[in-house]
C-alpha cells in the first residue's frame, strides 16, 4: 500500500495514496495503524483525498482504527473524502461515528484545540 506517514506533533497524519481502499490493501492500513498505536501514537488523521472507492473491508479497517484509538484515549479523524467515499460513509451511517474534515489541515488543527 502506498501510505505516507508524518508525525505532526499532536497527531500522526496517514496519507493514503491509493485510488481504492478495499480487501487488497485495507489490511496494510489496519496493521500500520496498530503499529502506531503500539508506539504510543493515539491520535491519527487518515487523509483519503486520493481514494475514489472504499468497500466494506476498507470501512472495517477504519472502524478498527477508531476503536483502537478510543480504547487508548485517542482519536482517529478522517479528511479529504471524495463524494463517492463520503456517500458510502453516509449510507452506512459511519459519518455519525467519525469526525470528518474537508482536508488534513483542518483535522490536524482540531487536535490543537
Amino acid at each position: 500500500m502506498n501510505l505516507q506517514i508524518e508525525d505532526k506533533g499532536a497527531a500522526v497524519l496517514l496519507l493514503v495514496e491509493e485510488d481504492r481502499l478495499d480487501a487488497h490493501n485495507s489490511g496494510d492500513l489496519k496493521n500500520q495503524m496498530l503499529k502506531l498505536f503500539e508506539e504510543g501514537k493515539h491520535n491519527l488523521v487518515v487523509d483519503l483525498q486520493a481514494v475514489r472507492f472504499v468497500d466494506s473491508s476498507g470501512l472495517g479497517a477504519l472502524v478498527s482504527g477508531f476503536k483502537n484509538a478510543s480504547s487508548r484515549n485517542g482519536n482517529l479523524k478522517l479528511a479529504g473524502l471524495q463524494l463517492q467515499v463520503k456517500s458510502m460513509f453516509e449510507l452506512t451511517r459511519l459519518h455519525r461515528v467519525f469526525e470528518i474534515y474537508t482536508d488534513s489541515g483542518e483535522a490536524l488543527a482540531s487536535f490543537q484545540q
